[in-house]
């Protein structure tokens, strides 16, 4: 994977605009060498008896969303992490099973996802039903999560059909964690929010019905650091994550 970042270094000076659609290529072609050792896997087919990292960053991709500027391929529509707190002993594996829900009853908990929250309220508003409970506690009785499991359903439909990629990034847990950098700068470079749009979402995307104006203006299923400029030297912290992962096959 040598001399996979081709330009972000040297264009990283005075113009981070500028140099974005290059980091972007550096980016993807990243991901790619990622998707090359371990291929992208669905929620749907995924279970706590695989193999998993215990900590990492994922990056979802979903069908029809292509990249337009970029290169070809699917684009990255959401990044993610855990354990950002330092005493936080979440795994890889269980923040991804609160997204994907409950294989018992098809349903999840979205007062437990902010992911499947917000795809939720974007089902809704597609659809114009109205759900006052929806997103309302941090808990809820069980009549309301009965009358809930509908929609529930139709969100681990949603998400279980999109592939993603794990980056083990086997750091502590913590506000500073090599995770959460990455997953910080990684939003910042794919989002258009408040910026010209490059690999912009598709005019059927899910995410333009969202009540959250960061998630449409970004593109992203993302809130937090849409806003925020990348720091194009944390590709070479990505691409070292992973030569790491592909020194330990």
């Amino acid at each position: 994977m040598s001399g996979a970042l081709r330009h972000s270094t040297a264009e990283c000076g005075d113009n981070l605009e500028n140099g974005r659609l290059s980091d972007l290529r550096d980016f993807y072609s990243l991901i790619a060498s990622l998707a090359a050792l371990s291929s992208p896997r669905t929620l749907s087919a995924s279970s706590g008896r695989m193999s998993w990292p215990q900590r990492g960053v994922y990056f979802f991709m979903e069908d029809g969303e292509t990249r337009s500027d970029s290169g070809t391929g699917l684009r990255i529509v959401r990044v993610g992490t855990h354990a950002l707190k330092d005493s936080s002993g979440t795994m890889l594996w269980t923040r991804l099973s609160q997204h994907k829900g409950r294989v018992s009853s098809g349903g999840g908990n979205h007062r437990g996802s902010i992911f499947r929250l917000i795809v939720g309220t974007a089902i809704l508003n597609r659809d114009n039903i109205d759900h006052p409970t929806w997103g309302q506690g941090n808990n809820a009785p069980k009549t309301i999560r009965t009358e809930e499991i509908s929609l529930e359903r139709q969100v681990s439909n949603v998400l279980g059909a999109m592939q993603f990629l794990c980056l083990s990034v086997p750091d502590a847990p913590g506000p500073n964690s090599l995770r959460g950098h990455i997953e910080r700068n990684a939003i910042a470079l794919l989002s258009n929010f408040g910026r010209e749009p490059l690999d912009p979402p598709s005019t059927a995307w899910l995410g333009r019905h969202c009540d959250r104006e960061r998630i449409c203006r970004s593109g992203l299923w993302n809130s937090n650091h849409v806003d925020e400029r990348h720091d194009p030297l944390f590709l070479r912290t990505l691409e070292q994550a992973i030569l790491a992962m592909e020194r330990e096959q």
